[in-house]
């Protein structure tokens, strides 16, 4: 996935990356959530979810030690991250500070 990923976070669109696992409860409650923020925001952010125990180089690349993660990414720079759950409206307001 790495070269996809690449291309995935070095364009001009905003991109949140969510590093998850299937196992995590946390991250189930944070899907619903993302539905939600991806429906407010529409195409003007992309949303993709990453299994870390799939993509172990990736989540070590961008040292991911806990799940969720969220990094916010434009133009291929590490705009914000944090690990854990937000709201919506949390989420929503980032995203609008970096568009």
């Amino acid at each position: 996935m790495k070269g996809n990923f690449s291309a995935l976070i070095n364009k001009d669109q905003l991109t949140l990356i969510d590093f998850s696992a299937e196992w995590c409860g946390p991250c189930k409650m944070l899907a619903p959530i993302l539905k939600q923020v991806k429906d407010e925001m529409g195409d003007s952010l992309k949303i993709v979810k990453i299994d870390v125990d799939k993509n172990q180089n990736l989540a070590n690349t961008y040292q991911v030690r806990g799940v969720p993660t969220m990094i916010f990414f434009k133009n291929g720079e590490q705009l914000w991250r944090k690990s854990g759950v937000l709201q919506k409206g949390e989420i929503v307001q980032l995203a609008k500070s970096f568009l």
